[in-house]
């Protein structure tokens, strides 16, 4: 690159001629070259439809070719990209469209009907399919519309909150490239790299890996999964260095991919997990499976990227710790009375540095309570804004952190963060049922399970008939494992549903 990139397509800058690999999506692979003549592609079509600088371009698209270059072409017409998780049902695509007001809605032929019966009266001004996108014949630079500031907005990715749809966290250019740039730093990632994708790039996680590679010019491959013996398979086959995962997926390796005992791995030159964390018992068991690969714990929340690591020289000394703060951020923790914690007092997890977000979508109250002015830095002496994160932890004298739980009632289960009452929302609207309340319970493959405890409306109400309805307007990762119906449900001394106790009478006997 021929200056420090700024905004996110400047690590796109001077690869026009070139032909290493840059993406592998099953037979199909496309050069960096082609990566850029088809990101500026997408942005003659954006801007030929009449994309405004600072319009939301939602992407509606599985993993894939096409939605690597869209991300790029995006960013060159000056736009925003909004990723839509390909597993989402379509009132969750429409609730993401036009939450956000998207005026143009990139997907491809397969999914078009299904993309234009779910916006039927969402007001965009057009619905673009990849296939009809031509790439530049000639490509020379990334750069299109400038000038604009890294401060700018990029992207927004939509997460759950423990009450409520899904909020669009907001990301600017700086605060992309700054997490690209730090996990670079302490993952070590070079050229040589070949990552293996599973998250998906509405997932920060997912996205960040795209985007060190491409600053690194390395080589990202495209993988969707059933069983767990395929991802052995395809670290073997395309010779993976780097994988990243939530705890169900090494949940998925230690206890149901036989292969992984006897194969061997040389290349897996690191794994990271966030997402929850892992059980002590399966990070060792990874350990014994392939113990030449370097193991990163990690921490993050989307609303700041991510704030933790532990070192892999850590993991055996330290195994229940999410680390210690990423490099170029301040990690505290704040107890309920404001004072920071001392070593060993719990408090909320605290979050200063580049990649604090620009906060939620149309949405100042919410952001207000998570992006807070610093309690410790005055504005006389240049204060700026940090990130609470809503979760419990402890640090120890040496400055690493342990996860306690978290301050409010969010389930987070294989790597999603999950809203009960978006959850409850459903299930009342079958009609099947007087009263309900959604938990998390822990379970060893997600690391929490969503389950339901109901108080049926008539002797009628089925269990199974009401999750085949919920399955219906929910992604699989949010329908409840199961209904158990009770005849009321606790409540607080001001008439609330009791959660915590709700959750801790069944936590005793989860697994």
């Amino acid at each position: 690159m021929t200056r420090p990139p700024y905004l996110l397509h400047h690590l796109l800058d001077g690869i026009a001629d070139e032909a290493r690999t840059a993406v592998i999506d099953g037979a199909r692979t496309q050069s960096y070259g082609e990566l850029l003549r088809h990101a500026q592609g997408c942005a003659d079509a954006l801007l030929a439809h009449g994309l405004l600088p600072g319009e939301r371009v939602a992407i509606a698209l599985p993993k894939s070719i096409e939605e690597c270059w869209s991300i790029f072409g995006v960013s060159i017409a000056s736009g925003v990209f909004v990723p839509v998780n390909a597993l989402l049902k379509p009132a969750q695509v429409r609730h993401i469209v036009s939450d956000c007001t998207a005026s143009i809605v990139i997907t491809n032929r397969a999914s078009l009907d299904a993309t234009r019966e779910a916006l039927q009266d969402v007001a965009v001004k057009a619905i673009l399919c990849v296939e009809d996108i031509a790439p530049r014949t000639v490509a020379v630079t990334a750069s299109k519309r400038e000038p604009a500031l890294g401060e700018d907005l990029a992207a927004i990715l939509y997460t759950s909150g423990s009450t409520g749809r899904p909020k669009g966290v907001m990301l600017s250019h700086r605060n992309l490239l700054a997490g690209s740039r730090i996990v670079i730093e302490y993952l070590g990632i070079t050229e040589r790299e070949r990552i293996l994708s599973i998250l998906p790039f509405s997932f920060d996680y997912g996205l960040n890996q795209f985007l060190t590679v491409v600053q690194q010019r390395a080589v990202i491959v495209l993988f969707s999964f059933r069983l767990g013996d395929e991802i052995v398979r395809a670290i073997q086959q395309h010779a993976i260095t780097g994988l990243a995962g939530v705890p169900t997926i090494w949940a998925i390796l230690t206890k149901a991919a036989p292969s992984l005992t006897r194969t061997q791995l040389p290349t897996l030159r690191y794994i990271t997990n966030s997402g929850g964390a892992v059980p002590s018992e399966t990070t060792k068991r990874l350990r014994e499976l392939i113990p030449d690969t370097s193991i990163f714990l990690m921490y993050g929340l989307t609303e700041a990227f991510r704030s933790t690591f532990l070192p892999p020289d850590q993991v055996d000394i330290r195994p229940t710790s999410i680390g210690r703060a990423i490099p170029e951020c301040e990690i505290f923790a704040v107890t309920s009375d404001g004072q920071r914690a001392k070593p060993g007092e719990p408090g909320i997890l605290v979050h200063r540095g580049p990649t604090v977000s620009l906060g939620y979508w149309n949405r100042p109250e919410d952001t207000a309570k998570v992006l807070r002015p610093n309690p410790f830095v005055p504005a006389v002496l240049g204060g700026d804004t940090v990130c609470y994160s809503g979760d419990l932890v402890v640090e120890d004298e040496e400055g690493y952190f342990s996860f306690v739980g978290r301050a409010d009632a969010m389930i987070k289960s294989s790597g999603y963060r999950i809203s009960p009452s978006e959850v409850e929302e459903v299930l009342m609207a079958t009609g099947s049922l007087k009263q309900v309340a959604v938990i998390g319970l822990p379970d060893p493959l997600a690391g929490q399970k969503v389950h339901a405890v109901a108080v049926a409306r008539d002797s009628a109400s089925d269990p199974v008939m009401i999750l085949q309805a919920v399955s219906q307007q929910l992604p699989a990762f949010m329908v409840p494992r199961a209904i158990e119906f009770v005849d009321a449900l606790p409540t607080t001394p001001n008439g609330k549903i009791d959660y915590p106790l709700l959750a801790q009478q069944r936590g005793k006997h989860a697994g």
